[in-house]
């Protein structure tokens, strides 16, 4: 009998959902930075063997919108309740079970089965680690509670387990030689934002948005040209940098992940161009492919 089924992500900004999900389908498929809000779409990574799919869903961080774009996170995140076999909820030892309190609501009422991960372990001690087991315990009955370490990969085997145990019984939902849904021109518009949360600080990675114009592979290369979207004038001159500085290097450490990421000799070019306040709007949003109501 063959087994399949929708694993989804969920969780509040910067738990760690992103590592996990890398770990659990053993590609790099969700950009993992220190910075919150790095995932704003939702990314599947898909696990096959011979008898089992497993399609992992990583999503946005839940959080209270503060301006168009998060709107289409949040909606990215509650999607991921409605069609998930299994969820996986992430949190971690800082976390408090009150913090967005209206989503953990509508995770109560589900009737799917709940692994409760609570991360970051290495940071705590046994005392408190069994203090937050109960307190989560109290907030959410039915789900099954696991501590786990994504960044040293303690007890993410045992996630691995629990949820090939639980997977239901069905024939697979995409081809078995596909690895995501998302193509690649996908891949290179987050790795090049990965590259910008990365190098620049405050507000900046936050108002840029990537879009690949020209995409040509061959057997041996592949020829991208991107375009960077930012708010302001000034945004794009912190962009480029002095004599073109700070955008080369973004573009050179963007060039070697891709390579790693393609297994192929990268030829990228970089524009930087102003798409004023592109995160209260509506049209570019949906342009810039985001999920709107």
């Amino acid at each position: 009998m063959h087994k399949a089924g929708f694993v989804n992500i969920v969780g509040n900004p910067n738990v760690g959902k992103s590592t996990l999900m890398n770990l659990l389908v053993g590609e790099r498929i969700s950009i993992a930075t220190f910075k919150a809000q790095t995932t704003r779409h939702r990314i599947m990574g898909i696990l096959n063997t011979d008898d089992m799919q497993i399609v992992f869903s990583d999503t946005p961080g839940v959080l209270k919108p503060n301006y168009k774009l998060q709107e289409s996170m949040l909606n990215f995140s509650q999607s991921a309740l409605s069609d998930a076999d299994i969820l996986l909820y992430v949190t971690d030892t800082v976390e408090k079970p009150d913090k967005n309190a209206d989503f953990i609501e509508k995770v109560k009422k589900m009737q799917v089965p709940i692994l409760l991960l609570i991360n970051k372990i290495d940071l705590s001690n046994q005392g408190s680690l069994t203090e937050m087991v109960e307190e989560w315990h109290s907030v959410l009955p039915q789900a099954e509670i696991i501590p786990i370490s994504a960044k040293v990969r303690f007890n993410v085997d045992v996630v691995m387990k629990r949820i090939k145990e639980l997977l239901p019984d069905s024939p697979p939902y995409f081809g078995k030689d596909q690895l995501t849904d998302k193509p690649a021109r996908f891949f290179v518009t987050e790795i090049i934002r990965e590259k910008i949360l990365l190098y620049y600080d405050k507000e900046i990675p936050y108002a840029v948005e990537v879009v690949v114009e020209q995409f040509k592979e061959t057997e041996k290369s592949i020829h991208i040209s991107a375009v960077i979207y930012v708010e302001r004038d000034s945004q794009k001159g912190i962009i480029i940098g002095k004599q073109g500085k700070a955008l080369k290097k973004v573009a050179t450490e963007a060039r070697k992940t891709l390579e790693h990421f393609f297994q192929k000799t990268i030829y990228l070019e970089t524009f930087v161009k102003v798409d004023k306040d592109w995160r209260s709007s509506d049209k570019e949003l949906k342009n810039f492919g985001y999920q709107l109501d």
